[in-house]
């Protein structure tokens, strides 16, 4: 009895320190076309981010700002995979871009993929001033 009270706490304060996951744009589409192995690595590196870890493969991005927009890059015989996700705000994690990298010079990420990932995370800011301004209402009344 005990025991299945504190699995049932634990099991509830494990749910409520936990971020939802939000997909922008077409990030849940584009993961899902990637390879299962890759999918199964990057969900599990997101999953760290959701209960506010971070996972060792996971590396801030350079050039936006801080530490709150992070890379998850993943090889496999067919090429390297990269996941963008930003943890900058405390409504949720948020799923920017998941793509195959496809130029083979360079370990630089392409232009065309940091501008949707910049419009996304642009979107992002927006969302989660709305929630919140959302949430202070409720507050009030």
């Amino acid at each position: 009895m005990v025991l299945t009270v504190f699995l049932f706490w634990y099991n509830r304060v494990e749910r409520e320190i936990e971020k939802q996951l939000v997909w922008v744009g077409s990030s849940k589409k584009d993961l899902m076309a990637l390879p299962v192995l890759v999918r199964k690595f990057f969900g599990h590196a997101l999953h760290f981010a959701q209960k506010g870890e971070r996972h060792d493969a996971a590396k801030v991005l350079k050039g936006f700002g801080s530490a709150g927009v992070l890379e998850i890059i993943e090889d496999d015989a067919d090429g390297t995979y990269r996941a963008v996700y930003t943890v900058r705000f405390r409504e949720a994690v948020f799923v920017l871009h998941c793509f195959q990298k496809k130029s083979k010079s360079g370990i630089g990420m392409p232009q065309k993929d940091l501008d949707t990932i910049r419009k996304r995370l642009k979107a992002v800011e927006a969302v989660a001033k709305g929630i919140r301004d959302e949430q202070a209402r409720r507050k009030q009344n």
